[in-house]
């Protein structure tokens, strides 16, 4: 089992409790990445946002920085929106973050976009979404799948390629590329279908209620003719440790009432009060915010249910404190790692 973090880029507030720049969260993100690696975290994401309070709209750039200055993490997009982008361009600058990190560390995780700003923002019509989707996604498969590096692809939402070369080509020859979903049973068999791994953002609920989904998945893959290593499944979700349950509470709370608020406004939520927030950390809850036990506890848990291999967290979420952010890397990696580990080899 792989142990991470995710992040969109979270921008803070400053002692006047204006939001502070944006410049400032990517620097943040770039050195907690940093710090992530130099505390053995196995994994670390950036999603692909566009809102001045989730910032990392170019994860390829900020994972090259990255690449350059860690050892042994491995980096990926959680998740790139291939939908409103040019899928020969994410292949390129992964495949380039793959060369700087010295191969085998760089990974894609496409996604359709369930914050749809980049629809607008890049000049695409939402009502094309299904549909940029699906032969996106087979360009970018049909670019890593090259022997040689070149490609040949026709399809309606961008220019056709006739045998041209897509370069640099990734150090081990091909990259993993992970299919984004939120919980939607089309892409769960998609991702089977097509015999790649697939990674579930879960962000409220009651994270075992995915176990089907993982279910359909792998049958679609075995009625598809696929197996082994490369059918993978993963699981995304809000979180943050502490050394206590409390603190961790604390802490984590008025940032995601702070994302709430800013996302209730977009989307017609209500705002929710803290006994909501409460409410999703317990037991079966969506959210692992915690002390290192009972987070480690929880995430042995969900395995019976779902069978993942990497789980991963996002913490920076609504202005948290970079120190707690920080803190929070730290126990996942040196505390909360090795005891899921330790549990899992008991079983």
């Amino acid at each position: 089992m792989q142990i991470g973090a995710y992040s969109f880029g979270d921008t803070q507030f400053t002692a006047d409790g204006e939001q502070a720049d944006t410049a400032g969260a990517i620097r943040n993100l770039f050195d907690a990445i940093v710090h992530a690696d130099s505390v053995g975290l196995d994994y670390f994401a950036i999603g692909e946002h566009h809102t001045m309070s989730m910032p990392a709209s170019s994860p390829g750039t900020l994972i090259a920085a990255a690449a350059a200055a860690t050892k042994q993490i491995i980096l990926g997009s959680g998740a790139s929106i291939i939908s409103t982008d040019d899928p020969v361009r994410v292949y390129q600058q992964f495949a380039t973050a793959d060369a700087i990190s010295g191969g085998g560390r760089v990974e894609i995780t496409a996604g359709r976009g369930s914050s749809v700003e980049t629809f607008p923002l890049f000049g695409y019509d939402l009502g094309d979404y299904d549909r940029l989707y699906s032969e996106k996604l087979d360009l970018l498969l049909k670019i890593n799948e090259s022997e040689d590096g070149y490609v040949s692809w026709r399809g309606s939402v961008r220019p056709e390629l006739d045998h041209l070369a897509v370069v640099p080509r990734p150090a081990s020859g091909r990259l993993p590329i992970w299919l984004a979903t939120g919980g939607n049973a089309q892409s769960s068999a998609r991702a089977g279908r097509l015999g790649i791994p697939v990674a579930y953002g879960i962000i409220g609920g009651e994270p075992h209620r995915f176990a089907p989904l993982a279910n359909l998945y792998r049958k679609s893959a075995e009625q598809a003719g696929h197996a082994g290593d490369q059918l993978q499944v993963s699981v995304g979700a809000l979180g943050l440790i502490a050394p206590t349950k409390q603190e961790a509470l604390d802490r984590f709370y008025p940032g995601w009432h702070n994302l709430t608020v800013e996302m209730g406004k977009l989307r017609g939520w209500p705002p929710q009060p803290r006994s909501a927030f409460e409410a999703q950390t317990g037991p079966l809850g969506g959210f692992y915010v915690g002390a290192p036990d009972e987070i480690a506890d929880r995430i042995v848990a969900l395995h019976g249910h779902m069978g993942h291999t990497r789980h991963f967290l996002q913490m920076d979420v609504g202005g948290l404190p970079q120190e707690h952010f920080i803190e929070s890397l730290t126990l996942l990696a040196t505390e909360v790692a090795p005891r899921v580990k330790r549990l899992l080899a008991k079983k």
